[in-house]
């Protein structure tokens, strides 16, 4: 989870001063929900992400030098610095992708799992998407796909409770969104999201139901991201467009996953101050590092436009 915050917020200033041009959205307060469901994955399991991927991709096992080159659109980034921050890929650690159309990765993740099932590879696929795209046809065709074939897949919807600038509350009935997965007969639960102990548990309870081959699984994880729908605030040309009110992300602000599990591990005699102190100053000269390597790495070569396109 650590290192899923500091390697967005290391792009902070970047980002305002336009070093950093590729539009990012960033995670910011739901690294529970990525840490704690790739945590109860095997390596092989494959996930599937969207615009918000940053945190999937390194809870997989991505490498952040990797990502920022890719973020400072470098040749050495993991597309080759033709995608940004919207387009992740590490096939090798089971990180299949990251799109920014909305819930289509979802069908993706659908057609791995199917793969599996044929395959009898014992796979999961995983496919994170937010509460905005359960407003898509799509989801629904992958539900029952999903269902009418018992697919080892998990359906993970991140409901940080805002459709880019739009509250769930204005687009939705008053229903929990896991309550869509319920016709289709596939199993389905409602977790906290800023909780990482308890996504890791409803995360390992839906993947040794996939794994027995009794169907999908959905989980709805509650969270909240702190920055703006894209960037650290939502300013689009000087003029800021979050219109959450400030009061209610300060009262989320209290309920910062990283804060939560640092008062578990200091309460129940796991870390010290001293030792989680440790552990964040490895991950800052981690992170430090991976962006000397963006910054320094050459950019993509303007003659090999066309290379790498079908």
């Amino acid at each position: 989870m650590l290192l899923i915050r500091l390697a967005e917020e290391c792009l902070i200033g970047p980002i305002l001063s336009r070093e950093v041009k590729t539009p990012c959205h960033l995670y910011t307060g739901q690294e529970a929900s990525a840490a704690g469901v790739c945590s109860a994955l095997d390596k092989e399991d494959q996930v599937f992400s969207n615009h918000r991927g940053h945190g999937h991709y390194l809870a997989k096992g991505g490498e952040v030098k990797k990502m920022l080159a890719e973020i400072y659109t470098k040749e050495t980034g993991c597309c080759r610095g033709r995608g940004g921050s919207m387009h992740l890929i590490a096939p090798e650690t089971g990180f299949m992708g990251s799109a920014p159309i909305i819930a289509q990765t979802t069908a993706l993740a659908v057609g791995a799992a199917l793969a599996n099932s044929i395959k009898k590879n014992g796979r999961i696929a995983v496919t994170f998407f937010g509460d905005g795209a359960v407003g898509e046809g799509i989801i629904y065709e992958c539900l029952n796909f999903a269902a009418l074939k018992k697919l080892p897949v998990v359906f993970v919807c991140e409901n940080n409770l805002y459709s880019t600038h739009l509250p769930v509350s204005e687009c939705r009935p008053d229903v929990p969104l896991y309550e869509i997965a319920r016709p289709f007969g596939i199993e389905a639960a409602q977790v906290d999201g800023n909780d990482v102990l308890k996504v890791f548990e409803a995360a390992v309870k839906a993947v040794s139901h996939c794994r027995s081959g009794a169907g999908p699984y959905f989980i709805e994880s509650l969270t909240y991201r702190m920055r703006g729908h894209v960037g650290p605030d939502d300013n689009i040309q000087g003029e800021h467009t979050d219109i959450r009110p400030k009061s209610e992300i300060e009262e989320w602000r209290k309920k910062d996953p990283i804060l939560k599990f640092e008062n578990y591990l200091r309460q129940e005699g796991i870390c010290t101050f001293d030792e989680l102190a440790a552990i964040k100053k490895e991950i800052e000269s981690e992170v430090s590092e991976a962006q000397d390597f963006a910054r320094n790495s050459p950019s993509p070569d303007a003659n090999d436009l066309q290379n790498y396109v079908f």
